[in-house]
């Protein structure tokens, strides 16, 4: 039976339908035709303007808002710049899906007129560069002083590329140019029709009533084809960009990078059998990347007829064409098909379909992310097909295919969170302000205080949020350390994508968070599941821990050296309903429920606390993330995982706590758990938010003192 959508039908322009068996032919796309003028505000313009149009996560030409806007100026030149920052967020197969994105891009590009300029470097230098030689070029061809150069970029929500435009549109102003002739134009493909982003509401449930209809792609603009001399470089191989990767001063260390090469659930089954070698893991990811090039020649001859042009072949990629074609496929899967690479797309489906619609975003996320397609096109796509299926009918009970409601809600629920993360940027309404981090494709809502010292990680529990440290933040920065705090995947504001969470999965997300964004060996401060997560993190890669402060932690404590490792989360009927029956109780019960965990200052669970639960709890993928509490598999022991971190472990065990039983759980630390640290505090099951300035003083003290130990060895 298909899955059925809440989500609101979008309102289409009047298109020609296509049979099932022409649908295939994803050139022939009845999108919008460019407007007279775009969206960004650029009319005709005159004989003097040139506008630049600076790739990154973008590679496309249909439904390319700048492109379209570009179209409307005497020249254009489009540009992708490999810039150390942009490719040191992806790792292998990702660079390889860039690299035959771009290969496609210039070939259409090219067919346009412009063609597409690669440079390396800094983008700030780069971009700058190109600025001041369009200008002279203009001049040497004879057609006077340019009037204006605009730089069209792609607004960004992830911390690190913000700061990287905000410097390449400081340099741009700085170019030398004339006062006002050259600037960067932000842009974005609008989903919706909504521009301030101040009256967004926070409430998914109330962002629904607004009963926003998707807006239309744009077709590929014709471009204005005027030769202005310049030299448009040449596409990297991937030993190219491999080469160039060596060189990058971000780079991780190795440690860091074998570190996160290494799965969870693989690190503890080799822990278990007392096998992990760190020398044969670095032999193993160096062997995985010497590829003969008998084996190499025998992928690509595959590849030639396949929607997977990676050599691990786990995601679609190539060129527009490519995947809407591969989109085609994923939304037909329930029709038969003689094609063949259809057929190892449905193949590819049916593994990486671990719950209802998951296999969506294995499948196309890359693509998604890089802005091969764009989200808008999804959405255009799957109702087409949607309406092809019934006669020009859309249900108001929801799609007919599982596969088109999946895609449909993947995308919306995309946008809310790209959407809520821009709001959270703009508006400051948290004490602290909001940067975001994207951790495989999704964003994560984080903050940082302080300017320096020892790094602190502080992780919050199930339901709760980053906020959850207010009162620990700055108390702990004042001691002298810089204290990050993550809303984890899932919760919060993060976003809450169609997955099977796993203790393992966040355990690996604290895990990138400290290598990606940290840089360095933390203190991690975990409360309650957040603690077991931390725990994870520190006992399978120790060194990304200088020392644990679990606050009321979760996890068993057993005498047994062996213990089960469960793999396998299948969903059922029972976990669908379960979660349902339990998210309705939760909202209900919630305020009584929070103020329960404070026995001793319920005044401590405010609004504040109450309010933002709630409202998570109405987010598109709230429901996946608590059908997760029926597959928990806490069996891992905390003394299995103490003893491999082999670092020392401070527990802050609040003795009123309502949902662990402190006296017996102190005991058996103190019994299986040699060598920790046990501090007792009058408190329930949040110590660090109900009574924050005596568990400060506690995390503050422990840090001071590891640290002189840190140094003394």
């Amino acid at each position: 039976m298909a899955v059925l959508t809440p989500l609101q039908s979008p309102r289409f322009l009047s298109f020609t339908t296509t049979s099932s068996s022409s649908s295939s032919s994803s050139s022939l796309r009845f999108f919008r035709r460019n407007p007279t003028q775009n969206n960004l505000g650029h009319r005709s313009s005159s004989k003097s303007e040139v506008a630049i149009v600076w790739f990154k996560h973008d590679l496309r030409t249909v439904d390319h808002t700048a492109l379209t806007a570009a179209s409307q100026y005497r020249a254009v030149v489009p540009v992708y710049v490999f810039d150390h920052r942009i490719l040191a967020r992806f790792d292998d197969e990702m660079v390889e899906l860039v690299l035959a994105a771009l290969r496609e891009l210039r070939f259409e590009l090219g067919e346009k007129g412009p063609g597409l300029m690669v440079r390396f470097g800094s983008a700030e230098v780069v971009v700058p560069e190109i600025v001041r030689r369009v200008s002279a070029s203009w001049s040497e061809c004879g057609s006077g002083e340019v009037e204006k150069i605009d730089v069209y970029a792609e607004e960004e929500v992830e911390y690190g590329l913000r700061r990287m435009v905000g410097e390449v549109e400081e340099c741009v102003l700085n170019s030398g140019l004339l006062q006002g002739s050259a600037r960067i134009v932000r842009w974005r493909t609008p989903f919706y029709e909504f521009k301030n982003m101040e009256e967004l509401p926070v409430s998914y449930s109330d962002f629904k009533k607004l009963k926003l209809s998707p807006t239309t792609p744009l077709a590929s603009p014709d471009l204005p084809k005027l030769d202005i001399g310049l030299e448009w470089g040449t596409l990297p191989t991937l030993d190219d960009v491999n080469r160039y990767m060596d060189t990058n001063p971000w780079k991780l260390d190795e440690n860091w990078t074998v570190m996160k090469a290494v799965s969870a659930a693989k690190s503890i089954r080799k822990k278990q059998s007392g096998q992990l070698e760190m020398s044969n893991v670095l032999v193993n990811a160096g062997a995985s990347n010497q590829m003969n090039s008998n084996s190499k020649e025998a992928v690509k001859n595959k590849l030639r007829n396949s929607f997977f042009v990676s050599m691990n072949g786990n995601a679609v990629g190539g060129g527009t064409n490519v995947a809407l074609d591969a989109l085609a496929a994923y939304l037909r899967y329930f029709e038969g098909t003689p094609r063949d690479d259809w057929q190892e797309l449905h193949d590819k489906l049916r593994i990486a379909e671990s719950r209802t619609g998951a296999a969506f975003y294995p499948l196309f996320g890359p693509a998604l992310s890089l802005g091969i397609i764009s989200r808008r096109m999804v959405h255009y796509e799957a109702v087409k097909y949607e309406k092809e299926r019934n006669g020009g009918f859309l249900s108001p009970l929801g799609y007919s295919a599982s596969t088109v409601a999946s895609a449909v809600d993947a995308v919306c629920s995309m946008e809310w969170y790209l959407l809520l993360a821009s709001r959270s940027q703009k508006c400051m309404e948290q004490s602290h302000s909001i940067r975001i981090w994207k951790w495989n494709g999704h964003l994560i809502q984080y903050t940082v205080v302080g300017h320096g010292g020892p790094a602190v990680l502080l992780v919050h529990g199930f339901g709760a949020f980053l906020e959850h440290y207010r009162d620990n933040m700055n108390a702990i920065a004042d001691a002298g350390n810089r204290v990050w705090s993550i809303t984890l995947i899932g919760f919060g504001r993060s976003e809450k994508p169609n997955l099977v969470y796993t203790e393992l999965l966040w355990a690996e997300l604290v895990r990138d968070f400290i290598a990606d964004v940290v840089g360095e060996p933390a203190h991690l401060v975990g409360n309650s599941i957040g603690g077991f997560f931390v725990s994870i993190a520190a006992g399978l890669w120790p060194s990304s821990a200088k020392s644990l402060i679990l606050v009321n932690p979760a996890g068993l404590i057993i005498s047994e050296r062996s213990f089960p490792l469960i793999e396998e989360r299948p969903t059922s009927g029972a976990t669908w309903l379960g979660s349902r029956l339990l998210m309705l109780f939760l909202r209900l019960r919630v305020e009584n429920i929070v103020k329960n965990f404070y026995p001793i200052n319920p005044k401590r669970a405010d609004n504040l606390l109450i309010n933002e639960m709630l409202r998570a709890s109405y987010d598109p993928g709230a429901l996946a993330v608590l059908e997760s509490i029926f597959s928990f598999d806490l069996s891992i022991p905390l003394n299995f995982l103490f003893q491999s971190f082999g670092g020392k472990v401070l527990i802050i065990q609040g003795t009123k706590d309502p949902l662990l039983k402190s006296i017996p759980r102190l005991s058996m630390f103190r019994q299986y758990c040699k060598g920790v640290t046990i501090k007792e505090l009058n408190a329930g099951h949040c110590p660090h938010d109900e009574r924050p300035q005596e568990v400060n003083s506690f995390i503050c003290e422990w840090i001071e003192a590891m640290e002189r130990k840190l140094q003394t060895c």
